[in-house]
This record gives structure tokens, sequence and C-alpha cells, in this order.
């Protein structure tokens, strides 16, 4: 009988169509910590869960080697979803909400499938959140990380360790196509030795104790902020604190978690303090939106200079922004008109990129037999290195573009401004 993880010479051949695009989606794509990837065992991944499908792709194209996944069940209720599910390699698990007769009858089978991936010593990929959400933290970790790992280390981890890595993803944001990635591979879980050194607790214990370990080793590959009442005035404070991000993306990571730590230690020490600073940072940040201001204005130093220097640049680049839009305007509209009926937020990144993904090569493929049925070679030629970079160019003008009317706004409006620099000079050391 065929396993799921079997090779297949069509699958393998479009990942590196899928895997070019998943990356062509984003400014800056960065992985850390591969030397963290143990080399002498069976590897499950546990990843944070923020950015729908786009977390999954992020994860399909950091290499090109084999992977398997595992998804919620009821999204192959449908026969030829499931088969197409399947041909992916994905496989369904079963959740609590899915009824308990449910879950006893059909993920003991799933775990059994799981388990053989990895002793074959390939990649499983599970999101233990086991429900995606937009915000720097985390839910409650679900177990059906932790049943296969136990049940793996039962079966063959007198041959070989079993491990679990916690994997980080960190996006620059969360609903803008072409931002930036940092995937981060954390310290690996030995459930093996973990399950060895707990010899004498039950099996409930030791899950509880692997939980622990991922929910922490997790929380430290992003920038962790905990879900409470203070969320958002916390992530505003983030970044009006740490200002622009550097070049690096991991130094970026590191800077807001900095950031982070001395806010909440101010809360713990200064808790009347902080609820003051926090209803002036969330006063801020509902001005801030209501005049469509984004961050990225607020935290530049010379406001007046950066904006003309951007007004230089959108003229130099609207001609070719006229003419890409004009080359690109079925993928945009198509987008356009799906995104204004989209309830959840977090799949604006999944549609702009299955459009792209799907219109773009049609529309390079129409265009180059026009070009070279109509007009010379050379000017072909021209014109198909123009095509292949026409949606990214139309797309990062839109954004900066963007970018340069919060300038804009945010240069000339004085009294937010007072009440930004108010916000940045409180001394959370006080």
């Amino acid at each position: 009988m065929r396993k799921i993880q079997d090779d297949n010479r069509m699958y393998s051949l479009l990942r590196y169509f899928t895997d070019y695009h998943t990356r062509r989606g984003f400014r800056r794509y960065c992985v850390t910590g591969r030397e963290n990837i143990p080399v002498d065992g069976a590897c499950i991944y546990g990843a944070n869960h923020s950015n729908a499908l786009m977390d999954a792709m992020v994860l399909l194209a950091y290499n090109h080697e084999k992977k398997v996944f595992i998804a919620r069940a009821d999204i192959f209720k449908k026969p030829t979803m499931a088969k197409i599910l399947t041909w992916l390699r994905i496989l369904p698990i079963y959740r609590i909400r899915d009824g308990i007769k449910t879950v006893r009858d059909n993920n003991s089978e799933i775990i059994n499938k799981a388990v053989d991936v990895i002793r074959d010593e390939v990649p499983l990929f599970l999101f233990p959140e086991a429900t995606h959400r937009t915000k720097h933290s985390l839910l409650k970790l679900s177990k059906g990380i932790f049943h296969i790992a136990m049940e793996a280390n039962n079966k063959f981890g007198n041959e070989k360790p079993v491990y679990i890595i916690p994997t980080g993803m960190e996006y620059g944001d969360y609903f803008r196509y072409r931002s930036t990635m940092l995937l981060s591979f954390g310290k690996p879980i030995n459930v093996t030795e973990f399950v060895a050194r707990h010899a004498d607790e039950n099996e409930a214990i030791i899950m509880n104790g692997l939980k622990e370990l991922l929910a922490e080793r997790l929380s430290d590959l992003i920038s962790y902020i905990p879900d409470d009442e203070d969320y958002e005035a916390v992530w505003e404070l983030t970044k009006i604190i740490a200002g622009l991000p550097p070049v690096s993306l991991l130094k970026r990571r590191e800077r807001n978690k900095a950031v982070i730590r001395k806010i909440l230690d101010f809360r713990k020490q200064k808790p009347e303090d902080a609820k003051i600073l926090f209803k002036k940072a969330n006063d801020f940040t509902k001005k801030r939106k209501e005049k469509s201001i984004s961050v990225t204005s607020v935290a530049k130093k010379t406001p007046l200079y950066r904006t003309a220097w951007k007004t230089l640049m959108i003229l130099l680049g609207l001609p070719i922004f006229v003419a890409s839009a004009a080359a690109t305007f079925p993928i945009w509209m198509t987008a356009f008109f799906i995104l204004r009926k989209l309830g959840d937020r977090a799949f604006r990144n999944t549609v702009n990129f299955c459009v792209e993904f799907v219109m773009h090569p049609l529309i390079m493929v129409i265009g180059i037999i026009l070009m070279f049925c109509l007009i010379p070679w050379e000017w072909a030629i021209a014109g198909t290195v123009f095509l292949y970079f026409s949606y990214v160019f139309f797309f990062d003008y839109c954004e900066y573009l963007r970018k340069w009317m919060s300038d804009l706004r945010w240069t000339f409006n004085r009294k937010l401004r007072k009440q930004f620099y108010a916000l940045k000079l409180w001394n959370l050391e006080k």
C-alpha cells in the first residue's frame, strides 16, 4: 500500500514552482537555527500558527526536502478535497470539537500513519495551537503532537531518538502581501531522553511536561506578548520604543523581545503607573488608526525629509507603476474582489498568494506568446523581463505609496506627534 510520504515525481516537480512563489511573496525571507535540527533521529516540528495557509507554505519552502503536514480533519469532509489534500501530503487529525467518539475512532489510525512518517525520517509538521490567530502570543497547546511523539518513542525510541523541534514564524505584517518572514528553529526537545528521565511518572504528567517545555521554547522564537487585556498597548509601545527595524530580521525580533521584557517588568513593578501608560498608548493607537497613519511613519525621526525623498521616488517610479498595473490588471483586480468579501483578515496573505500563484504564470505565458508573435524579438525579450517583475513592482510600489501617504499625514499632524513624543519619553525605569 502506498504511503503518504512515498516519492511522487509530479509533486516534487511542482514543489520547486510552489516554493519559489512562496519566497516571492515576501520582500525578505530569512531562516535561522538550521543548526538546531538533529540529523540522528525522527523529527516532529511544532510551529506557532498565526497566518492561515501561509504558515504551511512558509514551512514547506525553507528547503526542498520531503515534508508531511497534519491539519484539522473538517477540511477533509468532501471526498475530492480529501484526495487532493492527501496528494499534497497532509494528514487529517480530529479534535474534541469533532466529537469524542470521532476522535477515538479515527485518531489512532492517523497517529500510526504519522509515526510511520517520522520513522522513515520524513519531517512531520504540526500546529499545536490547533487554530490560527494573528497575534504575537500563543494559545494553549493541544496534545496531538505529544501523543504522536510518545507513540513514536514507544515504537522505536530504542532504535533512534524522537525529537520535537520548536518552530517560530515571525511576520513583518500578518495582513500585507510582500512583507517579511523570519523562520526560526529552536533547541530541539529530545522526547526519548525526556521520557527516560521521567520514567517514574505516568504518561499524562510526561505529556504536560513536554507541553510546557515546547510552549516555553516556542515563545522564545517570536516577539512573545502574554495574551491579556494589555496586549494591544504592549505591542504598540514595543513598536514605538523599538523604533525602526534594523537590517537583520533576527535583530528586529531580539530588539522587540528586549523591549517587551522591559514593559512587562515595568507593569510588574509599577502596576498603577503601567495602567496610565497603557491607557495613553491605547488612546494614541486609536487616534493613529483613525488618521490612517502607519506605525512605520511614527518611528521616523525626520518625517519631513523622508516624505520629500519618497515623493521624488514616487514620481520617478510612476510610469513603470502605470505600466505594471496595466500588465497585471487581472491579478490585482481578482484579488481585490475576493478580499472585499473576505471575512477572516488572517486569510488576506493567503488570498494574495493564491491569486498570484495561479494567474501570474498564465499572464506570463499569454504575454510571451503575443509579444513574440507581434513585435521584434529584442522587444519581446525586454517585455518578458518586464512582465516577470511587473507584479512585484506593482505591489511594492502600492506599499511604498501607502507609507508615503501615511508619512504626509504624520508630518502635518502636530497634535498627534506631541502625544507620541510624550509616550516615547516615558521612562519605564522610573
